[in-house]
This record gives C-alpha cells, sequence and structure tokens, in this order.
C-alpha cells in the first residue's frame, strides 16, 4: 500500500510515465510495462539495478540527495515534483499521532479576509479544505465558500465542474495540489478518508491520484464559467500562511483594462450584502469575547 512505502509508489508511478524516446533510449522489442524499465531507469540515474529495485520495493526508503538528484533528472522531474521526492526520502522524526481536531483559521485571518481584502480570497488547509473565505470568493465560485473542499467537489459537484472552464484540467490540477499539500503524510486519517471517498465513487480521480503527479498551488491562471457574468480569467497568487501548518492564502485578481477587471467590479455589486441586511449587521451586539481595541 502506498501509506507503507510512499517513496517507491512515487518512483514507480513516476517511472510508467517516461516513454523511451522521451529520453533517448531505443524501444526495441515487447515492452511488457509502461513507460521505462527499472534497469533503464537505474542506468540513466547511474545507480546499480539492484539498488534502484531495494528503492522501488520500499527495502531502502532514505537514498541520499545526491541519489534523488539523479532520480529527478531521470526522471524529468519539475520542481515541485523534485521536492516532492525529496520529501518522501527525509527520515521521518518522531511522529505525533494526528490530532483529530479539526484545522482552524486565526480569527485575525478571517477578518482580513472579510473587511480589507478587496479581491475574491479564501485560506485552504492542508488537505484543501476551505477554512475561511470572503463573500466575494463564495460570489465567484461555489467550492469557495468554508466548509468544501476543492478537491471533493472538483470531482463530485456538478454545479462546481460546470463553473470551470476546463472542469478536467481543474480536477487534475486539485489533485496534483493534494499531492503536493500532503507530502510523505499520506496516512493522516483526514487524507485517506477523502481518498478513499473520491476511489470509489471517481474513476478519474482514481486513475489521476495513481499518477502522483505533484503542483504546488503557487501562481498561475483560472478560467471560469460564472452564471451570471459569463467567461472570465483571472490570476491567482498564493501565500503561506505564518505559523500555520500548511495552510495557504490564495487570491484572484484581474489584470488592468481587461474584460476581467470589470467582471470583478460586477462581482462585487453581487456579493455586497443588502441594506437590510447591513443594517442588521450594523445593529448587531459587539461579540463580547473579542479583545478590546
Amino acid at each position: 500500500m502506498e501509506q507503507d512505502n510512499a517513496l517507491g509508489a512515487f518512483l514507480r508511478a513516476r517511472r510508467e510515465q517516461v516513454q523511451p524516446e522521451d529520453v533517448d533510449l531505443p524501444a526495441f522489442g515487447r515492452r511488457r510495462v509502461p513507460g521505462l524499465r527499472r534497469e533503464e531507469l537505474a542506468m540513466l540515474a547511474g545507480v546499480s539495478n539492484a539498488y534502484y529495485v531495494r528503492l522501488e520495493q520500499g527495502r531502502d526508503r532514505h537514498p541520499s540527495p545526491q541519489v534523488l538528484e539523479a532520480l529527478a533528472r531521470a526522471l524529468q522531474l519539475d520542481e515541485s515534483a523534485t521536492r516532492h521526492l525529496h520529501s518522501l526520502a527525509a527520515p521521518a522524526p518522531r511522529r505525533r499521532r494526528p490530532s483529530p481536531k479539526p484545522e482552524r483559521v486565526r480569527p485575525e485571518l478571517a477578518r482580513l479576509l472579510d473587511q480589507h481584502l478587496d479581491a475574491p480570497a479564501f485560506v485552504f488547509g492542508r488537505h484543501l479544505d476551505i477554512l475561511a473565505a470572503n463573500a466575494l470568493a463564495g460570489a465567484l465560485h461555489p467550492s469557495f465558500r468554508v466548509g468544501r473542499n476543492v478537491v471533493r467537489d472538483a470531482f463530485l459537484d456538478d454545479e462546481v465542474r460546470a463553473q470551470f472552464a476546463c472542469p478536467e484540467r481543474a480536477a487534475a490540477g486539485c489533485v496534483a495540489a493534494l499531492r503536493a499539500s500532503v507530502g510523505a503524510d499520506v496516512d493522516h486519517p483526514r487524507l485517506v478518508e477523502l481518498v478513499g471517498e473520491l476511489s470509489l465513487k471517481s474513476d478519474e480521480f482514481r486513475r489521476l491520484w495513481a499518477r502522483h503527479e505533484v503542483r504546488e498551488k503557487a501562481s498561475g491562471v483560472k478560467r471560469f464559467l460564472h452564471p451570471q457574468l459569463g467567461e472570465l480569467e483571472l490570476g491567482y497568487q498564493s501565500f503561506a500562511v505564518s505559523g500555520a501548518d500548511r495552510q495557504l492564502l490564495v487570491t484572484y485578481y484581474a489584470q488592468p483594462g481587461t474584460p476581467a477587471e470589470r467582471s470583478l467590479d460586477l462581482l462585487r455589486t453581487l456579493a455586497a450584502p443588502s441594506p437590510a441586511a447591513q443594517r442588521a449587521a450594523d445593529a448587531a451586539p459587539a461579540d463580547p469575547s473579542a479583545p478590546a481595541a
């Protein structure tokens, strides 16, 4: 099982995705396995076949950084996947039993999202649960709301999939981002629960999870099909939340002078509370547990 041999599972999955012609090897004869043979990858990485077999079978789990770099080059891994490979091979510290407590966002960060960010913004947890979000994020996409899990939604929620311009690409990106976020912590109960549910309910997820692709959700562009605003293309940028384990603050923005900028202006109107709701919020008593100004 992957939980018992995360490094070997990663190496095997990525080896099967590299074709001989990708690395200038002849593809003579009938090949019984997809991608490279073990001995071919060992040769490309400059290690013995016997040693590589031990790595893939989990009989040696902590190769040197030099061997990992050689394997990364042979497998044509990008920076994110190479960092992931190193994390899988790192000796595990004394591990505490995973906490059953749900992840939380600091109240100050939640207030920042609500009161000071004039852009769609939310906070991911380590398993891509939405822990905090402002009204603009929820108005932009139904998956960007507190309590949702973007990976689960990308495969099991038809409304969510319909509002991505390319739902297959968005789903694949979610799986790769989840791999990057959890790293070697593949036996966490929350991850086991999530992967188990999706593997049972979605052939597409099961296929993508088995590929072991890794992509950090740092920055990029995403296209949405909004039910009221139509198609809009927005950039996004993520920031690690200081003092929180693998939480990310993600914000979306539009390039100046583009149709998407005008669409974001309309989105702010859609997300604004009604006058009655605003009056009720203004009249609500202050939270007695909040610190004094």
